[in-house]
């Protein structure tokens, strides 16, 4: 055998042994693998269906979901979880709690006990936060994405903006941004008779104005573009999660992913024109740093200063990634919190008359401040009965980063776990035979004591990631909601459908429209 003949037969066997390696990737990725951890489950006593290659339940989902999202519920039924997930509800209804659906090659475990909840929450080295599709990254990174040393670097850079003495300072943003709100209604609505509005695009108008003003100051009006793509990016990133994930995928140019990519090129570009402006007048002494923006850098540069190490610090890309999930985060979940929040009030009308008398005995007609906000008890109740029956994320899901035991399963790295925030909310066990009515006498005395100190009512998450922005939603909502009650009364209108559906957050699928009385 000459020379040459050697070669060629080395690397034929070379790229032989290469496409063998990638077929036993590929095989053991889509069969093998996800074969080996439904038999693990279920030898535990963990059931679900059997998989189905590479689709596993996501077609099925995918039609449940298509098939109860075609029509509404009835007007006066908060059980939103057979419509917001109904896979998940066939699934526990079938096999029971301790459960598992196929997220195409992956197995996703149902969580249901609180004390595991507890223990999924507390360690957060091993249950972390789920990265698998890198369509994600388009959508908000940052400090909701971040593990280990680096979240505890974000989280320890970011914490002065949420400080409760930084909080009463965005007070007067809050209550500017509602008074535009409140004044076009005002507009619309004579004293004489009632108008219909659909309020859904009013209150994400509002909290995007409202994110805006407290994050880039003087420079929201520039936010607003940034909510208008996020909200578009929103919408491609949910399509792209109810499909099964193949790797390398996002990187095709697809009509979907070349649109993604071309909104995150402008968000990325117009954040880092609004950070340049600031660091710029920073510098030259000039900027107010009172907003979420100003607060952050002060922050970053004084950590980088302390240790004399920019690595101490966060990037200009990072600081950019924190801007859009202070809009991505800050915006969606107070809008969804507050239009539930009406819609029951509507329903409940004892309950609006209620929150009515408590606003105008604190507040009067006068605007709403920091000390009286938190003296509204029957308003907090009724927001925190609202976060338990339309919690703004209808489930957390982790993924194992180590092998572990978690109560009497023993569970591989990389299996998924679900932590059905909605079932957990209305479960009767739990919360006793009205969990899926609205009471929201059941906060009267707190969470802790409405809980029984358990780890059963999370719309924030809970442990050491607690959603580090709840004080500011809580604080939000409070402050539209007592002002809305100051100059409205609102009844549900006839055209109202009441129709939950997930799109990162809890939204009606078709508005809210209302009839808003002048008082």
């Amino acid at each position: 055998m000459d020379c040459v003949q050697f070669i060629v037969i080395s690397s034929c066997s070379a790229i032989a042994i290469t496409l063998l390696l990638c077929l036993w990737r590929v095989l053991n990725w889509i069969w093998f693998r996800p074969k080996k951890l439904e038999k693990l489950l279920k030898e535990q006593g963990v059931k679900g269906n059997s998989y189905s290659i590479l689709y596993g339940d996501t077609k099925e989902l995918s039609l449940r979901i298509k098939e109860v999202t075609s029509k509404s519920m009835s007007l006066y039924d908060d059980d939103i979880a057979q419509r917001s997930m109904p896979f998940f509800l066939d699934t526990i209804k079938k096999y029971g709690k301790k459960s598992f659906i196929w997220l195409g090659p992956k197995p996703l475990v149902f969580i249901m006990d609180p004390d595991l909840i507890k223990e999924v929450f507390t360690k957060t080295y091993i249950y972390q936060k789920t990265k698998t599709n890198p369509l994600t990254k388009l959508l908000a990174q940052g400090l909701v994405r971040e593990e280990g040393d680096k979240w505890a670097k974000h989280r320890k850079i970011i914490n002065p903006a949420f400080h409760l003495e930084k909080l009463k300072h965005m007070l007067p943003a809050f209550c500017l941004s509602c008074t535009e709100m409140l004044s076009k209604w005002e507009d619309i609505v004579s004293v004489e008779r009632a108008y219909e509005i659909d309020v859904w695009p009013h209150l994400q108008q509002l909290t995007s104005d409202v994110i805006s003003r407290t994050a880039f100051g003087s420079s929201y009006e520039e936010g607003r573009r940034i909510f208008e793509l996020q909200t578009e990016q929103a919408q491609y990133f949910i399509e792209a999660v109810r499909s099964v994930y193949i790797p390398g995928w996002s990187f095709l140019p697809t009509k979907r992913n070349r649109r993604m990519k071309e909104i995150e090129r402008h968000v990325q570009a117009t954040i880092r024109g609004i950070i340049d402006k600031r660091v710029k007048a920073m510098k030259g002494g000039e900027a107010n740093n009172e907003d979420l923006l100003g607060i952050l850098l002060e922050s970053n540069f004084k950590e980088i200063e302390q240790h004399g190490d920019k690595n101490f610090g966060l990037s200009i890309e990072e600081v950019i990634e924190e801007c859009k999930l202070f809009y991505f985060a800050g915006q969606e979940t107070t809008s969804a919190l507050l239009v539930w929040t009406l819609i029951l009030l509507c329903r409940h009308h004892d309950w609006q008359t209620r929150a009515r008398e408590e606003v105008l005995q604190v507040f009067g007609n006068r605007k709403p401040d920091f000390d009286g906000l938190n003296h509204l008890k029957v308003v907090t109740m009724i927001l925190y009965e609202s976060l338990r029956l339309y919690p703004p994320v209808m489930t957390v899901t982790r993924r194992l980063n180590e092998d572990t035991v978690l109560g009497d399963m023993s569970l591989p790295a990389g299996v998924l776990l679900s932590l059905p925030a909605v079932l957990l909310h209305h479960d009767e066990e739990i919360w006793g035979e009205d969990a899926k009515k609205f009471n929201p006498e059941r906060f009267r005395e707190g969470v802790s004591s409405a809980t029984k100190g358990q780890v059963t009512f999370f719309p924030f998450t809970w442990g050491p990631r607690i959603c580090i922005g709840q004080n500011f939603a809580m604080l939000e909502a409070k402050m539209v909601l007592a002002m809305i009650l100051q100059r409205f009364s609102f009844d549900l209108s006839s055209s109202y459908a009441h129709a939950p559906h997930s799109v990162i957050t809890t939204q009606p699928q078709y508005g809210a429209p209302l009839i808003l009385h002048r008082l």
